[in-house]
């Protein structure tokens, strides 16, 4: 989802194990280019957790205890974000669900399963688009398919989001730091652009969450979830974007339910 300045919110929370500083397990990957950093925890069958815009695998610091006890769990921070550089000057979610795909491959995991919040809904859905034979099953929260006005629940929002593009379409941007925030923006600001017909093309079970406040527009969630055969639809009561850290312990029962067929 576009994660600009007034649409983010940042979550705290104490966590025993300092996932994305952990040197104990982060391994980084050569990966179509770039170098992608990579944390494992558990064993079992594989679940790759993909995080948000401007975020990194400590947005899943609520989940992996939980997860970790059956599932060999895959922690990677996307390029341009984290720990893993890419100093090229524009980012696609393809390019995203490609690198994620060329990561499985990398490990040796034929298959796995996909949790992705925020920008890492949109990836887990483009990931099962792109690369089916790669996704055992995926969960997707919060995620939108296309970036105009209509796929948000706050008009004043996507207003504040344009206004920021045309007071900064033209600045040039000094720092490393400041090209990747730019960059980033601009991710969100222009993509995704998934159709309807791709998603018709989606062959594995998959789980289309919203938090009932999300920044993602419920009639906009429901249409990615109509789209997709056979999926399922949970509309997370009394919470915001955050689904997984906001209503933690309930994600992440009714998502290992769902990875589990029940």
């Amino acid at each position: 989802m576009a994660l600009i300045p007034q649409l983010l919110s940042v979550f705290s929370f104490a966590q025993k194990i300092p996932y994305g500083k952990n040197q104990a397990v982060g391994k980084y990957y050569d990966i179509r280019g770039i170098k992608l950093y990579v944390e494992e925890y558990g064993h079992g069958e594989p679940l790759l957790m993909i995080h948000g815009n401007g975020g990194d695998m400590s947005a899943f610091s609520e989940n992996v205890p939980y997860f970790s006890k059956k599932y060999r769990v895959i922690l990677v921070d996307s390029r341009s974000q984290g720990k893993s550089v890419d100093t090229n000057p524009a980012i696609t979610f393809e390019q995203m669900a490609d690198d994620f795909a060329a990561l499985l491959d990398a490990m040796h995991i034929p298959r796995a399963y996909v949790l992705g919040w925020s920008d890492g809904g949109i990836n887990a859905i483009l990931m099962a688009i792109r690369h089916p034979g790669k996704v055992l099953k995926f969960a997707s929260t919060g995620a939108n398919i296309t970036p105009d006005a209509s796929s948000f629940a706050d008009p004043a929002g996507w207003a504040n989001s344009k206004k920021y593009y045309e007071q900064n379409k033209n600045k040039k941007w000094r720092t490393a730091a400041e090209k990747n925030a730019w960059k980033m923006f601009m991710l969100d600001w222009e993509q995704p652009n998934i159709k309807l017909t791709e998603l018709h093309k989606i062959k594995c079970p998959a789980y289309i969450i919203a938090g009932e406040h999300d920044v993602i527009a419920d009639k906009h969630t429901r249409l990615i979830q109509a789209n997709i055969p056979g999926s399922k639809l949970w509309i997370v009561k009394g919470s915001g974007h955050g689904t997984l850290i906001e209503k933690a312990a309930e994600f992440n029962k009714r998502v290992d339910a769902f990875f589990e067929g029940k």
